[in-house]
């Protein structure tokens, strides 16, 4: 496939960011073991790119590198109930706690239910529980504010009514039940409740990984940013000067902003996992002069080309959808400060659709430094 030609950041369009993808790459499960998934890693300085697995990573940091990995943990944010009244089915996806068993949600079917209808919210077997959800407003952009009334937090009912929130491309059947996702759709290291969705590059390592690499020297930290529904939704917005990214909650540690600037100033490298990650930091950075302070707040940060990079000097990524923030977001890292990456990035990306890598949540990863 032929080059896309080069335009300047601010008129580039969603379909500058297309490539092919066969259906059949779509990773539906994950690999056998965590860290036996494959990794394309990418040298940005020579153009270098080598085909490895997963476990090989310590071998590609350098001893001295500091880890930076997304600490959240995915709810089971997919809940079904029926409507008090009538009995109609309907769905609702938890997004984001306002205050105690107040959650914004998409509802679906949403239509013809008005503030102040009820459901009943349905257990994993499908029976009614008594757990009740109250509609008390509805928005232009579709999303619901429901008040929870249970005893106690709806957080504690979570575990017997929701299900995993896979993404859409993902289906399961009988031969990969849920359950088995409530454990693989979720990193070793997650801690802090919060996310509708999985920070996908961190489900690549194991604990045993992660002490292959201190033994190397490279140490980790943790942010958190709780992963929300609009990490799937599409750019709607004629060019990515026009985009508005969606708000996410994040938390950065005095431990971790302690641990990364001390790496900073070793002339060191942070390398982030994930995009998720990358946000946190780079949220900071823009807004503390380049340097990392602790604190809790929110990003709406959209990186694409071209954007200078302030706190992170390497990526470990999974394979995006095309036209996706999130492929805009390697693409940018792929050449700091230019446009040229996305053509850098999207030959890689052809590569392993030539080499038949598995994509988007459940397939393989990227190193890029």
């Amino acid at each position: 496939m032929a080059a896309p030609p080069q335009r300047l950041g601010f008129e580039l369009t969603a379909a500058d960011f297309d490539y092919a993808l066969p259906p059949a790459l779509i990773a539906q499960r994950p690999a056998h073991r965590r860290d036996q998934s494959r990794l394309l890693v990418l040298d940005r300085a020579s153009g270098r790119v080598s085909h490895e697995r997963f476990h090989t990573l310590p071998h590609h940091l350098r001893p001295g590198d500091l880890l930076v990995l997304n600490d959240t943990r995915v709810i089971p944010a997919r809940l079904r109930g029926v409507k008090t009244a009538s009995g109609g089915k309907a769905e609702v996806f938890l997004l984001r706690e306002q205050s105690e068993n107040i959650w914004w949600t998409l509802l679906r079917p949403a239509k013809r239910m008005r503030p102040g209808d009820a459901l009943d919210m349905l257990g994993t077997t499908g029976r009614r529980t008594r757990v009740r959800a109250l509609l008390l407003q509805k928005e232009p952009d579709g999303r619901c504010l429901f008040q929870f009334q249970c005893d106690g937090s709806l957080r504690g009912h979570l575990h017997r009514l929701g299900e995993v929130p896979l993404p859409p491309y993902i289906r399961r059947d009988s031969h990969f039940p849920q359950r088995a996702d409530r454990g693989r759709y979720q990193t070793v290291f997650a801690q802090h409740p919060g996310s509708c969705a999985a920070p996908t590059a961190g489900l690549h390592f194991t604990s045993s990984l992660l002490k292959a690499l201190t033994s190397r020297g490279v140490d980790h930290c943790f942010v958190t940013l709780h992963v929300g529904h609009g990490t799937f939704a599409p750019m709607t917005a004629p060019t990515l000067a026009a985009h508005r990214m969606h708000r996410e909650s994040f938390d950065l540690s005095a431990r971790a902003a302690d641990a990364i600037q001390r790496t900073r100033q070793a002339g060191r490298r942070i390398v982030a996992v994930g995009t998720t990650t990358l946000r946190v930091l780079e949220t900071v950075a823009h807004q503390h002069g380049g340097r990392l302070v602790a604190g809790s707040g929110e990003t709406e940060i959209f990186i694409h080309p071209p954007f200078e990079f302030r706190a992170v000097d390497a990526l470990i990524t999974n394979f995006h959808l095309p036209q996706s923030t999130l492929l805009m977001l390697a693409c940018a890292f792929t050449e700091p400060g230019g446009t040229a990456g996305r053509a850098r990035l999207l030959d890689c990306y052809n590569q392993a659709v030539q080499r038949e890598y598995r994509f988007f949540s459940y397939g393989d990863a990227m190193l890029i430094q």
